[in-house]
């Protein structure tokens, strides 16, 4: 199990490097209705994270990396997969999350719950993440 977490936690690293505002906005604008509601709520609830002061570097390490693996282009399963193409991205994205949860407060939940709205509508559960991360 040790191993495994390693491992992740080096393809989070690496994949860190790929990591801009812009290739972030950009994946996020294509493919927010395919990806689905939780997976951009994760997304968003990272990115708002990340842009907090006061959130350690090693958070935000965490947080690039995940960010930085649901932009690669080429990931374990292929973005295009129809309904599975994000299950991965959602995996990694899960795993920094729960890393990270004791930095997201309400206003973090309110910021990317005001975007999702913007890209789903305001009839949107995002139970399901709060849950994970105690909230």
């Amino acid at each position: 199990m040790e191993k495994n977490k390693e491992e992740l936690e080096g393809k989070l690293e690496d994949a860190g490097k790929h990591f801009s505002e812009e290739r972030f906005w950009g994946k996020l604008a294509k493919f927010a209705k395919k990806a689905g509601a939780s997976v951009v709520y994760a997304v968003l609830l990272l990115y708002f994270t990340l842009k907090k002061p006061d959130v350690p570097v090693k958070a935000k390490t965490t947080i690039i990396g995940a960010l930085g693996y649901f932009i690669l282009p080429v990931d374990l399963i292929p973005d295009m997969a129809v309904g599975i193409g994000f299950t991965d991205d959602l995996g990694a994205l899960g795993i920094a999350l729960i890393q990270v949860a004791m930095y997201i407060d309400e206003d973090t939940k309110q910021k990317a719950k005001q975007k999702l709205a913007d890209w789903f509508g305001d009839n949107v559960s995002t139970k399901e993440i709060d849950a994970k991360i105690g909230g």
